[in-house]
């Protein structure tokens, strides 16, 4: 999944920096070969960097608050739908359920995780932050007729939080969260401190409880000057306190003498603190684990070797004031034509509305408009209301009740078409060795189980410029669903 965190800086004036990117200009770089082709991280071949890139649209007397942001930077999508690529490759964890050994189950789910971060586009780049009360769902439709159902939405604005609910009751997996970045701007460098977890269920082990994780850290380095490049840092944790297996995954920083971009390393330790083996490579590339009793190591993961699998979406035309593609649409179209005067104006428009709507409630007395899908919990969790622990136990009712919830009678089942093609994240400085491929020799960690349908189912296949992160290519359009309840959101966006 690219990254989630965003990287803070600021500029005199009303502008703030901010990056994001246009995924339509993903393409694959991995050849036959399985080799990837590393290349400098820059913001822009003419400028070099944002704050030349602002500079250069410097006038005598112009306003800074109506510079208009570099379209270079800027990617057509809201964090909503980007947490979606901790979704891409369900073939990892499906039937991950039906594996009797806890340490495999457990190895399982930290390789899930951990091949959302390989997606990208071009460059150092991040989505457009959401406004509270916007959100965004989807559908998945796998190979053998099963789905799955995803919905995202912005429950907070100050502090900013992003929840999000996954579920495919047919293979099994439930997956509940929330983000809540904190950016702190560091002169030449910004960092986003990523709070929040993601809570993974199998729903064939519910003995197992949950895996919790934590997000590394993101950090952007030459915002003012030289060559900027994007790196997560610090440790991410993946933890079960039923079965009591745990990883740190030391996402690492390069040293200014030595070490490489986007190394991982960490150790899998059972009950009694137990090691039991070493997750290590690229978080970018090929991870392999290293069983420290028999020596042998094994591909956990190669990014060559594996797909993404689409969303399911229906036309902006058909979606809700605030649902993330129509939302944005104005923006997302400027972007997309390479017209940064029309992305600031589309932008600022959906912004000033929203401060607006707050000064309307500060005058008045009023709350912030309730969340739609999600309520705020013990632990200062956000869960989704539709109540995990008490869907119904067969599969069938249970993907009808979640569908019905989230997408009322109206539930996107064609697969996004013209989805632009992924593309692998590329080194932003010295290459690391060729990605290699697989030999027929090596064994893989595990056999991927085929999802099998259920008896007696119908299995049919900051306003700122300055948050960067890595993402993946967005999907087709998302499916709208009943009326909300409760008081209406004003808009300045009419569909298309």
């Amino acid at each position: 999944m690219g990254l989630l965190g965003g990287m803070s800086g600021h500029l005199e004036g009303k502008t703030k920096l901010r990056s994001k990117s246009d995924a339509s200009m993903m393409k694959p770089e991995n050849g036959a070969s399985g080799e990837s082709t590393y290349d400098t991280t820059n913001l822009d071949k003419e400028e070099g960097n944002i704050l030349m890139s602002i500079i250069s649209q410097l006038r005598p007397g112009m306003d800074l608050s109506k510079i208009a942001l570099p379209t270079f930077v800027l990617e057509p999508r809201s964090l909503l739908e980007r947490i979606t690529d901790f979704f891409s490759h369900p073939e990892l964890i499906f039937g991950a359920g039906q594996e009797p050994d806890e340490k495999e189950r457990f190895i399982r789910v930290m390789t899930y995780y951990l091949s959302g971060w390989h997606i990208k586009p071009k460059g150092v780049k991040k989505p457009y932050n959401p406004v509270l009360g916007e959100f965004f769902r989807c559908t998945y439709t796998y190979a053998d007729g099963t789905e799955g159902y995803y919905v995202a939405e912005q429950v907070s604005h100050h502090p900013p939080v992003s929840a999000f609910f996954y579920v495919s009751p047919k293979n099994g997996l439930l997956v509940t969260g929330e983000l809540k970045p904190k950016s702190r701007f560091l002169g030449n460098s910004a960092a986003t401190i990523m709070e929040g977890e993601d809570r993974i269920r199998l729903l064939d082990r519910p003995e197992d409880g949950e895996y919790v994780i934590t997000m590394p850290n993101t950090y952007a380095r030459g915002i003012l000057f030289g060559k900027m490049t994007l790196e997560l840092c610090d440790a991410s944790t993946i933890t079960n306190a039923t079965t009591q297996y745990h990883c740190d995954v030391d996402f690492k920083a390069k040293g200014w003498i030595s070490g490489g971009y986007n190394v991982i390393e960490g150790a899998v330790k059972g009950p009694g603190e137990v090691s039991l083996g070493t997750v290590s490579g690229h978080w970018s590339d090929v991870m392999e684990y290293t069983d420290k009793k028999t020596g042998k190591k094994r591909v956990l993961f190669n990014p060559h070797h594996s797909h993404v699998v689409p969303k399911n979406v229906l036309p902006e035309s058909e979606q809700e004031e605030y649902e993330s593609r129509r939302l944005w649409t104005k923006l997302t179209d400027a972007i997309k034509a390479a017209d940064m005067h029309g992305a600031t104006a589309a932008k600022t428009a959906v912004e000033d509305r929203q401060r607006e709507l707050v000064k309307q409630r500060e005058a008045t007395g009023s709350p912030p408009p309730p969340s739609r899908f999600f309520e705020h919990v013990e632990g200062d969790r956000w869960m989704p209301k539709i109540g995990v622990d008490s869907l119904p136990k067969d599969r069938d009712e249970m993907e009808r009740r979640v569908s019905e919830w989230i997408f009322g009678d109206k539930s996107p089942t064609k697969p996004a078409q013209n989805e632009p093609p992924v593309e692998f994240y590329d080194e932003p400085d010295e290459p690391t060795q060729p990605t290699r491929s697989r030999e027929a020799s090596e064994p893989a960690l595990y056999t991927p189980v085929e999802p099998q349908p259920i008896p007696g189912s119908t299995a049919s296949v900051n306003s700122s410029m300055s948050n960067l992160s890595i993402v993946s290519p967005p999907a087709a359009t998302t499916a709208p669903g009943p009326p909300a309840p409760g008081p209406k959101f004003s808009h300045p966006v009419s569909p298309k």
